[in-house]
């Protein structure tokens, strides 16, 4: 089966979306980004196709007539226990990096005790893996290293505590292995774990049992597609740091705007804030780029302000929407700069102003910052499509709506569930037409 790949290479984490014949998204991918992006890009592309699979699985299946009230049931289970059987795979071989590390002159005398230590601290990690995959389990994320990392910190500082050793030596192993870790793509054939997945769960799942032998065949015939990789394009803020020939690459605004309209063709304004820029971007009736303009050399007011507040505020990046939403007496922010936020946000904070009231005034003005960029590019005209990481916050996009309302009257503002995936989407769109032929699929 024909596909075509987008890539988008952002500062903090790599998309990847999948597209058939007729421009039909088959599967999304996601990981965070590294300082090795070729990796990052295999591993967006490995989960992409995965996303695939399950497209396929979802189609296939259907077609039995099987399962018509318990597919999604099933499929999530699989879901599940595929990602469980990623996930140990992982652990198996950060635990092997840690332990290739165990040598030297400077373990010499403790290093039976350290290597105990290690398959300790990781026999916990497995047993309790099982739980993290389970149904309702919540996690604050789903990569590997940041689900791996904040179990390992736990164990390990018990684990060194009853054995004696440093806690700082087994934090260093952990350190020095998932650097080497996650700049590989995960290890293992994708059909041998979506096996094993689906063994696990026709063993858990009695309601199945009566369509076991038509699911397993469907499952193994659906696996036997190849998801041919016909044609990639990358796109984002590293992509000029890949292996690609010109004809390969994209700019961002090109693939944000072609995304946008792919999801709302009425599209004529777009909004991206990522992880280092922010882009207002007007698109013709064909999802042609006309006008744009980009914040000017610093990320101030992009996703990586917002993660310098979030780490300065002790809070999950993910919780600063929320807290916002919980104000009705915004703060007056002076500035969106990194550099002087961290001081603005402690002065407030000790003169009593309630953080929720802070965060609500630093959503207003990274917001401010946006809509001066989208007047810029020549305003809000018809629809308008907001996109990028920062379209998943409440509290940003509870401002945008205010200020667009404030500026331009009643607009229709379309804000996608994966929204994150616009720009990888315009540029799997361009690798179809590259691949058809058609003029605007050429390196522009």
């Amino acid at each position: 089966m024909k596909t075509f790949v987008g890539i988008d290479l952002g500062s903090t984490t790599t998309k990847a979306v999948l597209l058939d014949d007729n421009s039909n998204v088959i599967g999304r991918g996601i990981t965070n980004s590294r300082s090795n992006y070729a990796t990052a890009a295999r591993v967006a592309g490995q989960e992409a196709k995965v996303d695939g699979q399950f497209t396929l699985f979802r189609r296939a299946l259907r077609g039995t007539g099987k399962l018509t009230t318990q597919l999604d049931d099933f499929l999530g289970a699989l879901e599940r226990a595929f990602r469980l059987e990623q996930f140990v795979d992982q652990l198996a071989d950060l635990e092997q990096t840690c332990l290739g590390y165990i040598q030297g002159d400077r373990f010499k005398t403790m290093e039976a005790g350290i290597k105990d230590a290690v398959g300790e601290i990781f026999n916990r990690l497995r047993s309790e893996a099982p739980d993290l995959y389970a149904p309702g389990a919540k996690r604050k994320s789903d990569f590997f290293r940041d689900i791996a990392g904040s179990r390992y910190h736990i164990h390990a500082e018990e684990v060194a505590r009853a054995a004696t050793l440093p806690y700082d030596l087994l934090i260093n192993l952990y350190d020095k292995s998932i650097i080497e870790v996650e700049n590989r793509p995960p290890k293992g054939d994708l059909s041998d774990k979506f096996r094993r997945a689906l063994a696990r769960v026709l063993k858990t799942e009695p309601s199945i049992q009566s369509s076991a032998a038509v699911v397993q065949k469907t499952i193994e015939d659906t696996l036997a597609i190849d998801l041919e990789e016909t044609y990639l394009v990358g796109t984002g803020y590293g992509r000029v740091t890949l292996p690609f020939s010109k004809e390969h690459i994209r700019s961002e605004i090109l693939c944000h705007g072609l995304g946008a309209h792919m999801m709302y063709p009425n599209t004529r304004t777009v909004l991206d804030i990522g992880g280092q820029d922010t882009k207002g971007i007007q698109v013709d009736a064909s999802g042609i780029v006309e006008n744009f303009q980009m914040n000017d050399r610093c990320a101030a007011g992009c996703g990586r302000y917002l993660g310098y507040i979030a780490d300065e505020m002790n809070m999950g990046l993910h919780e600063l929407g929320p807290m916002a939403m919980k104000s009705d007496k915004p703060a007056r922010i002076n500035s969106t700069c990194t550099v002087f936020a961290g001081a603005e946000l402690r002065d407030r904070l000790s003169l009593g102003e309630k953080r929720e009231d802070i965060l609500a005034g630093l959503h207003r003005a990274i917001i401010l910052r946006a809509i001066s960029i989208i007047s810029r590019s020549g305003g809000v005209t018809n629809e308008f499509t907001f996109t990028g990481g920062v379209a998943k916050n409440e509290a940003a996009v509870r401002e945008l709506r205010k200020l667009i309302k404030e500026n331009y009257g009643d607009v229709v503002i379309n804000i996608d569930p994966e929204s994150i995936y616009t720009g990888a989407l315009g540029a799997a769109e361009f690798a179809r037409r590259a691949h058809l032929g058609q003029a605007d699929g050429s390196a522009q």
